[in-house]
């Protein structure tokens, strides 16, 4: 029995780029003092939650400012200086639960796409940038009304972070 082919649902993302007058490790400070330094473990914090109301009250105490949390800190700066590249780069990724199930209800494949992640990058010039891709230009390929709304307010919710740490 030969394996099914799998389908293809192609989709155009949309990247948005905040440039910032900030050098990296400002931005990096900025972005981080919102989302927490340590990173979030969602599981440990669903495993020691009865209900849902337990867990979303857990999950509201760790969330920053902006709403989101950190989940996990990728950082590029080490390793691509090995092939002569200095210039900082700084993988993050930041998300909330309780803006996830908006849109998992509606399509359990907007899982794909969030926790969103942002790229910080240091720039030639001194200064940098907060790039990422819009979400709901990733999490919507099929036509459903329900998760478009609830992935525009997370496009809402990320560009504010971006604007208010750029």
């Amino acid at each position: 029995m030969s394996a099914p082919e799998p389908r293809e649902i192609p989709f155009t993302g949309v990247r948005l780029r905040f440039d910032s007058s900030k050098n990296f490790d400002e931005l990096v400070d900025a972005l981080l003092s919102d989302v927490g330094e340590k990173p979030v473990m969602i599981d440990d914090i669903a495993i020691n939650c009865e209900s849902w109301d337990a867990y979303q009250e857990e999950v509201e105490s760790c969330v920053g400012p902006s709403g989101f949390m950190l989940f996990g800190l990728l950082n590029h700066s080490g390793w691509i200086k090995k092939v002569g590249i200095g210039c900082k780069a700084l993988r993050v990724i930041i998300g909330n639960p309780l803006i996830a199930i908006t849109m998992l209800r509606h399509d359990l494949t907007a899982g794909l796409f969030a926790p969103v992640e942002l790229l910080l990058v240091e720039e030639d010039n001194g200064r940098s940038s907060l790039i990422y891709v819009q979400p709901s230009s990733l999490i919507l390929v099929e036509t459903n009304p329900p998760l478009l709304a609830a992935a525009r307010e997370l496009d809402v919710k990320l560009a504010a972070l971006a604007s208010a740490i750029a």
